[in-house]
């Protein structure tokens, strides 16, 4: 068994590392030809003159730019900077290796092409406008590290009015991975969806949709409990009610603590069977103690970042059975890149208009299904990012939702949509592979990573 410094310092190596190789590589991504270059008379067939005629296709026939272009596969990751990973608001140039890195998960695991887009404005109108008017160029919007409450208005109101389908990873992403980890770590503990007692620990974006994707998967928000920064929600809040710019945390108010429970995060964890936290980074924001008071066999989703709530190893010498986190170096990492690679690629590859909730727990129970498939146990509730199957199988999970649902502008068949998702994330990840081999991304020279 690892000693506690050791723990400490594993944890701590990624960053360090990061600053080592960013520099290395100079960013993450570049610009890539996808079409033959014989010779330089085939410029004369990509521009000018025979690139005339695919642009009068698609003004005389619009949907074909989806034929003639790259829009079908590329969306733009928009943000900007007010609310990074647990960072706040460090602004749109910092907010950059984050998009970036987003931009390469979305090609490495789900085949889709991403373009980081960091907007150098605070307003919210502003930002939902130039969303609007980029929209030509892009099959897609993933919203990304935007700060509450406008998170919510950007969504809602670009949902409304854009032609392609946008999302908030931090909202929707998010809810979708933790409800299919809490799926199945709730079937390793022998416990039911409608019967457990689950407290909140933090009520921005993530956690409100978190909350309302897990009640639309059978969790009853009676049984629930949230804990802001003041006290726990409930009725009997009226600095909210009277706050018209919180309109989605006095939903939460009325749906959950019919007991008017006061006594903020130990309130909302005495007791329950599952805690699910996304407040601010720690460690010290979760005691061990209040770990101890929580029911048997607890399942606790510790999910700050960059550094959780509590660490797994003292939340497990506390009492708890299940312990996740948002990070890829400790077991059962609930995280985001399980969710969007492949729900995006579902969502391209039939041209839905848009992403709703039930694709979203579509994409759940198909992730969660796929760790249930391998065998369940305390440290494995959900897959890996290694497990390249849960991205095509999501795609498909999400196609298939979206067809039924009546939100696609193309109608295929699972067999069809699993060979679509399949060719693309292959190709993406050979193709990082063969430039790896070829030498045109650089091998990391000996004795970068070293102390």
């Amino acid at each position: 068994m690892s000693t506690r410094e050791e723990l400490i310092e594993k944890s701590e190596k990624p960053g360090k590392e990061a600053m080592k190789l960013h520099p290395f590589y100079k960013g993450k991504i570049e610009l890539g030809v996808k079409c033959i270059i014989r010779d330089f008379n085939d410029f004369a067939i990509w521009y000018t003159p025979g690139v005339a005629k695919p642009c009068l296709d698609i003004q005389a026939h619009p949907e074909t730019v989806y034929e003639h272009t790259n829009k079908a596969n590329m969306i733009a990751v928009l943000t900007d900077g007010t609310r990074v990973l647990g960072l706040g608001d460090i602004g749109p140039e910092a907010s950059m290796p984050v998009m970036e890195g987003k931009a390469i998960l979305f090609k490495y695991l789900g085949g889709v092409d991403a373009f980081p887009l960091a907007l150098d404005t605070k307003d919210p109108q502003e930002f939902i406008r130039t969303a609007l008017l980029l929209q030509p160029a892009f099959g897609g919007f993933n919203l990304e590290d935007i700060e509450k409450p406008k998170c919510f208005r950007i969504l809602e109101e670009l949902r409304q009015k854009a032609r392609i389908p946008v999302w908030h990873d931090d909202q929707q992403g998010t809810a979708t991975v933790t409800v299919a980890g809490l799926i199945n770590a709730l079937k390793v503990v022998g416990k039911k969806l409608d019967q457990v007692k689950v407290g909140f620990i933090g009520s921005g974006a993530s956690n409100v949709k978190i909350a309302h994707l897990c009640f639309k998967a059978g969790i009853d928000p009676k049984k629930c409990i949230i804990a802001d920064s003041r006290d726990t929600l409930g009725p009997y809040r009226d600095d909210i009610r009277r706050d018209t710019i919180q309109i989605e945390k006095w939903e939460l108010c009325e749906m959950t603590n019919p007991g008017n429970i006061k006594g903020g995060i130990p309130a909302a964890m005495k007791g329950a069977d599952v805690v699910i936290a996304l407040s601010k980074s720690g460690p010290g924001v979760i005691e061990p103690q209040w770990v101890s008071d929580m029911a048997k066999d607890a399942i606790l989703f510790t999910c700050a970042n960059p550094v959780p709530e509590i660490f797994p190893w003292d939340a497990l010498e506390a009492g708890a059975r299940i312990v996740a986190t948002g990070r890829s170096d400790f077991p059962n990492q609930v995280n985001n890149s399980l969710g969007f690679p492949g729900i995006f690629r579902g969502t391209l590859d039939v041209r839905a208009l848009t992403i709703t909730d039930e694709m979203c727990l579509a994409a759940a129970f198909e992730l969660a299904k796929v760790a249930e498939d391998k065998g369940l146990r305390d440290d494995y509730i959900i897959p890996t990012m290694d497990e390249w199957e849960v991205f095509p199988r999501e795609a498909v999970a999400v196609g298939m939702k979206a067809i039924e649902q009546g939100v696609a502008r193309l109608k295929l068949t699972p067999q069809e949509l699993m060979n679509m998702a399949e060719t693309k994330i292959k190709h993406a990840r050979d193709q990082v592979h063969s430039m790896m081999e070829d030498g045109f991304i650089k091998p990391v020279p000996k004795g970068l990573l070293e102390d």
